[in-house]
């Protein structure tokens, strides 16, 4: 069997590709629109089948990995995915480009129920080992705009897809090796109890759950998505090549690790309610801020909003993990993210239709809004008693 480290170290791996392929074309788009002869918008629409297929194929990735087993669906993962990433790499119509990127989006679809639910079964410490693997997630999608950038600069947009689905085979290759067997751990899962003992209600619970999903879906995927974006435009005068762009976003982005990392040991220490109001607090507020500020402030700002975002999905992933059973797990995670991803797949079509007219000022204005209802659910969840940490499997 499988030592628990390696399989984690396999699992942040996994994390990292997941993210990082997902955000690859949002970043590399800005230098394809010639190529295809398509506008921004028209550029970005194409992407849609891709995170529809990232939430909806999350579903039956869940159940198949319940009922079949998880280690082959991560082989499923790592190989697909770089499959995929290569074939996009490859296009040569616009047919073929949004076949490559639904195809990504299929197979990216696996890791968040799969991948999370390996996870949490071998952490001692789960509320720090979802922050570490949040953390490394949150690295994926600074990877993304700074390899891209650099991919793009030096040696065109096709190799910012060939190259890194190649290193996604090669881990593959590794995992298949390395990860011969998952040994079953046995885990007992007290009921969660609020504050002082009482009964939590669990339908206010997954309520609450499953609105900041859908709502934190769309602010998410909105903002990652248009980033690369927005710097071009608010930091034209400073920011001359797509290296450089690469980098301030990529550093915003990774600003987030942090917010991920303070988290996961938070969460291990005091109730999820208090975290959780923070970082929805300061969401709608730096939405607003984005929405008008001009040079350097814009990064400034960007990081700090990618901090209360990236906090906020650790929050998430911790209630899954502290209200559902072990045996349930994959597959409630695959129902979270059926309906985060589900609803952040409505990002693209209102990129598409609200930044010809309103601009990406418009844009962050509405998605503020959602960032003050997501706010206003962290305001009605029960508070909870810490969770400690379970004694490591036999």
């Amino acid at each position: 069997m499988s030592r628990p480290r390696t399989i984690i170290r396999y699992i942040n791996i996994a994390h990292i590709i997941d993210h990082m392929f997902m955000l690859i074309f949002p970043a590399a788009v800005l230098g394809m629109t010639q190529s295809f002869g398509l506008t921004y918008a028209q550029m970005i629409g194409l992407s849609l089948g891709g995170f529809i297929a990232f939430g909806a194929c999350s579903i039956p990735a869940g159940w198949l990995g319940d009922k079949w087993d998880r280690r082959h669906m991560m082989q499923l993962f790592f190989f697909g995915i770089g499959a995929a990433s290569i074939l996009t790499g490859l296009a040569s119509s616009v047919p073929m480009l949004v076949t490559g990127l639904t195809l990504i989006g299929v197979f990216a679809a696996i890791y968040h129920p799969v991948g999370t639910a390996m996870l949490v079964a071998h952490a001692e410490n789960r509320g720090h080992e979802i922050g570490i693997n949040g953390m490394w997630g949150n690295l994926g999608v600074a990877f993304a705009a700074l390899l891209t950038g650099f991919l793009t600069a030096k040696f065109g947009w096709r190799a910012a897809f060939i190259l890194p689905g190649a290193a996604a085979l090669l881990f593959g290759l590794g995992f298949t090796w390395q990860v011969r067997a998952e040994a079953p751990v046995a885990v007992k899962h007290p009921v969660p109890r609020g504050v002082g003992g009482q009964k939590l209600s669990m339908p206010r619970v997954f309520g609450v759950l499953a609105l900041v999903t859908a709502t934190g879906g769309v602010v998410f995927n909105a903002s990652t998505v248009t980033y690369p974006r927005l710097f071009q435009v608010r930091l034209e005068d400073l920011l001359a090549s797509p290296e450089s762009l690469g980098v301030v976003v990529s550093l915003a982005y990774a600003f987030g690790a942090v917010a991920q990392l303070i988290m996961g040991r938070l969460l291990d220490r005091f109730s999820l309610k208090g975290p959780f109001l923070l970082m929805t607090f300061c969401q709608g507020p730096l939405l607003v801020a984005l929405a008008y500020a001009q040079g350097w402030p814009v990064a400034v700002v960007g990081a700090l909003f990618m901090f209360a975002v990236f906090g906020q999905v650790t929050v998430n992933d911790a209630m899954v993990a502290n209200f559902v059973a072990p045996q349930w797990q994959a597959r409630v995670f695959a129902l979270r993210y059926f309906v985060s991803f589900g609803a952040s797949a409505a990002a693209i079509p209102l990129i598409s239709y609200i930044e010809p007219r309103q601009g990406l000022a418009g844009l962050y204005l509405i998605l503020a809004a959602l960032g003050a209802i997501t706010f206003l659910a962290a305001v009605v969840f029960p508070r909870t008693a810490p969770h400690a940490p379970r004694p490591a499997a036999a």
